[in-house]
Formats: C-alpha cells, sequence, structure tokens
C-alpha cells in the first residue's frame, strides 16, 4: 500500500511538473516570437517591404517546425499583389505602381469534412509614414508588438496547442497569418477570393488583434458573437479562469474576421484593449503580458475542442454596429478603454497638443457631460462630438476620482 502511495504520488509530480514546464516553454515560445517579429531588424513590416518578406519567412519556419502542413500556392506563401493609394489621404490607387505581399498559411489536416480557421495578421506600419498616431512623424520605427505580432505568436500557440491534441481530431485546423490588414483588410480579402480549401467546410473563423496587453481586471474583448447562437454559452464554458468578457454582437469589425463573416461564417475576434501605444513606436515588446497572451491560448484550446464534433456552425447575419454610430469630424485626441463597462467613456490614453491634453485631461478620467449630452456610453460620446465642427468650443465633463472636473475644450 505504502509503495503505491509512493508511485502514485511520483507520478502526480511528475504530471504537475510535466505541465508547469509546458506552461513556461509555451510562454517563452510566444515571447520568443513577439520579439523577433517586433524587432527592429524587421523595421515595423510594412506590406511590401524587407521587413515583411523576413516576417513571412520566419513565420512558416515556425509553422513547419510545429509540423504543419503547407497550405499555400507556393509552399506555405501565397502570394498577391496590389496598387497603393496615390496619397493615404485618398481613395485613388497609384496604378502605376504594384505591391507584391504574401498570406502564410499553414494547416493541422485531420482528413476531417469541416476545417477551423485561426488567423492574424502580421503585418504594422514600418516607419509610420501613413498611419501613425505619433506626434513627432520623425521616421521611427513602430514595432507593433501589439499590434500584430501579440496576435501571430498567439496564433502559433495555438497551433502548437492542437496539433498533438487527441480530443481535437475531428476537425481541421487551418492558421493564416495575413498580410495587409493595415492597409485595409487585403490578405484576408485576397484569401476569400481565392480561398487554398473549400470555404463551404469552414467551421468557424477565429481571429486574434492585439492580444498582449490582457488585464485580468478589465477583461478580454470578444466581438461577432451574434454570429452563432450558441457562442456566449460555449465561451462561458470554456473559461476556466473567470475573465470578464465583454461580447460585441456584430461580425463586421476593423479587423481580418471581417472578410470571413462577409463569406457568412461564424466568426469571433479576441482584443485585450486600446492603449496609448496604439500606432506609434512605444508599441514594444517590454509592455507585452506574456503569460496573458498565454491564458488565452488554453481558453481558445479548450473552446476548438469542446466545438471539435460538433455539426458545422449556424451562421447568423449581425447588424452592424457601427451604422448606428454618430458621424463626427473633430476629436478630443484620447483613447477611448473599450473594456470600460461603467457608466461614461474612460481615457485610456492623451494625445500630446491635442483638444484633451491642453484642457488639462488624464488617462483615467471619464467623460460623462460633453455640452448638453450626457455621456453614458461610448455611442453618446461619439454623439457629443458630432455636434462639433473644427474651431469650437465647448464645456467637458470628467470623472477624476470621487471629484468632477468641468472645463473648456477647443476643437
Amino acid at each position: 500500500m505504502k509503495l503505491k502511495l509512493i508511485i502514485a504520488l511520483s507520478l502526480g509530480s511528475l504530471a504537475l511538473f510535466s505541465c508547469q514546464e509546458s506552461k513556461v516553454n509555451t510562454t517563452e515560445s510566444i515571447k520568443s516570437d513577439i520579439v523577433y517579429l517586433a524587432s527592429d531588424s524587421l523595421e515595423g513590416r510594412e506590406s511590401g517591404t524587407e521587413g515583411e518578406r523576413l516576417a513571412a519567412e520566419y513565420i512558416a519556419q515556425r509553422m513547419q517546425e510545429i509540423g504543419l502542413t503547407a497550405k499555400g500556392e507556393e509552399g506555405f506563401i501565397q502570394v498577391f499583389d496590389f496598387s497603393p493609394k496615390a496619397n493615404p489621404h485618398e481613395e485613388q490607387l497609384d496604378t502605376t505602381k504594384t505591391i507584391q505581399v504574401s498570406n502564410v498559411l499553414g494547416m493541422i489536416d485531420n482528413g476531417a469534412n469541416k476545417t477551423v480557421v485561426i488567423g492574424a495578421h502580421y503585418d504594422h506600419l514600418g516607419h509610420g509614414i501613413s498611419g501613425s498616431l505619433h506626434a513627432a512623424k520623425d521616421g521611427s520605427i513602430h514595432n507593433g508588438a501589439d499590434d500584430n505580432a501579440s496576435g501571430v505568436a498567439l496564433m502559433l500557440a495555438i497551433a502548437e496547442g492542437l496539433k498533438n491534441n487527441e480530443s481535437a481530431k475531428n476537425s481541421n485546423y487551418l492558421f493564416i497569418a495575413f498580410s495587409g490588414e493595415e492597409m485595409g483588410l487585403l490578405g484576408s480579402n485576397y484569401y476569400c477570393k481565392n480561398p487554398t480549401i473549400n470555404l463551404e467546410q469552414v467551421h468557424y473563423m477565429l481571429n486574434f488583434d492585439m492580444v498582449g496587453r490582457l488585464d485580468t481586471a478589465k477583461g478580454l474583448a470578444i466581438n461577432g458573437v451574434g454570429t452563432n447562437p450558441n457562442w456566449t454559452k460555449e465561451l462561458e464554458q470554456a473559461n476556466w479562469d473567470n475573465l470578464p468578457f465583454i461580447y460585441g454582437e456584430s461580425g463586421v469589425g476593423p479587423s481580418d474576421h471581417t472578410s470571413f463573416y462577409l463569406q457568412d461564417i461564424p466568426v469571433l475576434h479576441f482584443f485585450t484593449g486600446q492603449h496609448e501605444d496604439y500606432h506609434k513606436p512605444s508599441d514594444d515588446v517590454e509592455k507585452i503580458n506574456y503569460k496573458g497572451i498565454h491564458t488565452i491560448e488554453e481558453l481558445i484550446v479548450r473552446l476548438a475542442t469542446q466545438l471539435d464534433t460538433a455539426a458545422k456552425l449556424e451562421f447568423v447575419k449581425t447588424k452592424d454596429e457601427s451604422d448606428d454610430n454618430p458621424r463626427f469630424t473633430v476629436t478630443l485626441g484620447v483613447m477611448p478603454d473599450y473594456l470600460f463597462q461603467g457608466e461614461g467613456m474612460r481615457i485610456d490614453g492623451v494625445t500630446e497638443g491635442k483638444p484633451a491634453f491642453v484642457a488639462g485631461f488624464l488617462k483615467g478620467d471619464i467623460v460623462v457631460q460633453m455640452d448638453t449630452i450626457k455621456v453614458d456610453g461610448m455611442k453618446a460620446y461619439m454623439k457629443g462630438l458630432s455636434l462639433f465642427e473644427k474651431g469650437d468650443s465647448t464645456f467637458v465633463t470628467v470623472k477624476r476620482g470621487g471629484e468632477e472636473i468641468k472645463e473648456l475644450v477647443r476643437f
């Protein structure tokens, strides 16, 4: 009896050690992927540059190491061309120029009759010539550690988690690293028009964009839950860590899941929140929550395992929530906290020199009143902005701690 107990305890300790070692290895792998993809040597991974090409090669190599089957048109690579805009602020294309970019695709082929698509874009802004929110406009490298090296690293970690998962053998899993997202979802759009699998057999699509700043107190934003009747139930069942989830119904949004939603495929988009480093050189590796990415990876592997034996998910068309949003031409120059669930609009970052900065507003302030508009959420905040044009001024009230502060803002 004593010997059996010793053996049992030894096996239990070995299993615990193995689990802990696996967690460490996965976190280190996530970190290694992000550190490379967000390194200065790749110069911000702008579409069509040498840095983007090196990133694509790295991702293809990682897919091969994991043991994925190449599912591009040239091995793991799917090449496509596009004409850039003649001016970043205009719609007209410069047809005299052609930029060549690549999607990267690898698959766990279980010989199943349905396939799960798991994706993340790997391109970013390069030196910030277009799309940067950096005030200096000095050509600094925008490494895009959160946007979106974090999403690619998470996608690769999920591939590792599912590759040898004996409980997930009734679906195939296609992993796609998209390029051209920052220029308008180009990679996912091209793939959906030139797929390397039958899209009618796609079970569902998961998209990861900016998942490197998980704050377990604020939670995880998950958009697209309205595209299948059971998404919230399945997500809650997989949520062993009791993370707060902030749900969005619409399948349409500013990331690559939109391209698949438009093909009548159920989608989910995962996002850990906006921050003041968004589209700036300061979005770098030292600010990434690597353990947080691993927590999301475990969540997704559980979700995929739950759905592995399910019939192909039903698609539900959702209302495009952006259709109801008021249009506005001015801004406070702040980064909203999209994960905030209280009353008002909490400021997650303030841009130097912009109206909110000049008025003395700070990160963490909650906008509760704009002129005559009570701001009880994002839609009311946008409605308030829609009342004004450049050159106008109004009073804006914020909560800071237990105090309300009212300041004149000039747009």
